[in-house]
């Protein structure tokens, strides 16, 4: 974590900062119909818990868990072009197809967050779900580092956790359905994989393929 702090504190404010400005232009600003996300079966199986916002929010902290482990500057310079692609990627879509939740059957005035919540996202940008799709390419990417690191497998379990407790927020607390939740975990797990095999070799010494 000590290796190129401030570049990678700075980096990925940087990029975080430049995604989110996108994010919301294009979530404020369509110049196509909004397109409403259909409901499935599945949808109706999770119930609205007002309580996964906490691990919904930890999102944007476990983003920084990946590149914040990055050994050398290649590794980072890496994670950073796949993770612009992923960003760039979601952005196009939103504008080509942007798409919303259906809106809320469930009161949340009650529930500290949920207003702020509602007020910056707007249920809007809805698939893929942005949320889903940098939780798995962060997964992949901790996940190799944890077994390049040979950590217990607890803290490789954890990660897992973690990625589905994310995972789940986002239709628990109806700021997606679960085709959106698809959507981005396939977008997440294509940029992971390919970002994974095409990528220099570097000083934890594991091979440019994933293992």
């Amino acid at each position: 974590m000590r290796r190129l702090f401030l570049l990678k504190l700075f980096g990925i404010t940087a990029v975080i900062t430049l995604f989110f400005m996108g994010y919301f232009h294009v979530l404020r600003h369509p110049v196509y119909p909004v397109a409403v996300m259909p409901l499935t079966a599945l949808d109706a199986l999770v119930p609205f818990q007002p309580s996964m916002l906490v691990p919904y929010l930890s999102l944007w902290f476990y983003v920084g868990l990946a590149p914040g482990l990055q050994l050398t500057i290649r590794q980072l310079l890496t994670y950073a072009v796949w993770a612009t692609g992923l960003c760039l990627t979601g952005l196009g879509v939103f504008y080509l197809w942007p798409t919303a939740v259906p809106p809320l059957t469930v009161g949340v005035t009650d529930w500290t967050g949920f207003e702020m919540l509602r007020g910056l996202d707007a249920s809007g940008n809805a698939c893929p779900s942005m949320h889903v799709a940098f939780a798995v390419f962060s997964a992949f990417w901790l996940a190799q580092v944890l077994r390049s690191a040979r950590v217990p497998a607890g803290l490789r379990i954890l990660n897992l956790a973690w990625l589905l407790a994310i995972t789940w927020s986002t239709v628990a607390i109806r700021q997606h359905v679960v085709l959106d939740v698809v959507a981005g975990a396939l977008l997440g797990a294509m940029f992971a994989w390919l970002s994974l095999r095409w990528r220099p070799d570097d000083d934890f010494g594991y091979s440019a393929g994933p293992r």
